[in-house]
């Protein structure tokens, strides 16, 4: 296991009254380039350390992007980090998105609430290369609206790609649509056999959007899923992170449905 590098926070940003984005720049020598879809154990002093995905476009310059939710005492620690504060950061881990397996083809990405951080630095890939894709389509689903991550980012992502938004509970500012967001699907202009698809948020959301998906003709080994399990080490020997044969931190977290379908129908496995 390689020892933490240390990282200075640059820049920090308040998405939603429990989730922050904090820009990270090296301290030291900065870790090898991450790719979208790969995380880092980020270590907040002396609390201890939790995985973080990647959360923007990686840049060995301008550092590392982090967005974390403030669930459990580590990433409340981290959550609560200002600039000219520092972490130990760890990585890059896992397998990233494949952004060449779209060449060619339409992308439609799938986020439920914190699941579109990891899909940010993807869609950012995707809108550098316009002429490798025919189209992009994002969905984005979340509680409610207060819950909403990088709203002040929607515009310009409307100007590149077909953007939609849905939360599950509404407030009484809210004029958008209402629902999870599998249903944004029935309006969302894709073809299946010619879409390959990236999905982000709870396991459930996942699951019931993968099944739709293939359901209308996407092919299986054209969706892929960020999987989440417990990571206490990132380098695949303590498998706290073991799905059926799989150990997320090194053969994840990025999968295809087609090999995650039959282990995620496996109750509590």
């Amino acid at each position: 296991m390689s020892l933490p590098r240390i990282y200075e926070v640059v820049c920090r940003d308040q998405e939603t009254p429990d989730t922050a984005t904090l820009r990270l720049r090296p301290h030291e020598a900065a870790l090898p380039p991450f790719r979208p879809g790969q995380f880092a154990m980020v270590y907040a002093f002396p609390r201890g350390e939790v995985p973080l995905s990647l959360a923007g476009t990686p840049s060995s310059a301008a550092g590392l992007t982090h967005t974390v939710r403030a669930v459990g005492p580590v990433s409340r620690a981290l959550h609560d980090l200002r600039p000219g504060q520092q972490v130990g950061v760890r990585g890059p881990y896992g397998t990233p998105w494949d952004l060449t397996a779209a060449h060619g083809r339409e992308l439609l990405l799938i986020a439920g609430g914190l699941g579109l951080a990891p899909l940010r630095p993807l869609l950012q890939a995707a809108l550098a290369e316009p002429h490798h894709h025919t189209g992009i389509t994002l969905l984005i689903g979340a509680r409610t609206p207060a819950d909403l991550l990088y709203r002040h980012q929607y515009g310009s992502w409307s100007e590149r790609a077909r953007v939609a938004v849905t939360v599950d509970r509404p407030d009484e500012h809210w004029s958008g649509e209402v629902g999870v967001v599998t249903t944004l699907l029935d309006r969302a202009p894709f073809r299946p056999p010619r879409t390959t698809a990236y999905l982000c948020g709870p396991e459930v959301m996942m699951r019931a959007t993968a099944r739709e998906l293939a359901h209308r003709g996407v092919p299986t080994a054209h969706v892929f899923l960020s999987l989440e399990r417990t990571m206490r080490c990132g380098t695949g020997h303590c498998g706290q992170c073991q799905l059926g044969p799989l150990l997320l931190c090194r053969d994840g977290p990025v999968a295809t449905w087609d090999l995650a379908e039959p282990l995620l129908a496996v109750r509590e496995l």
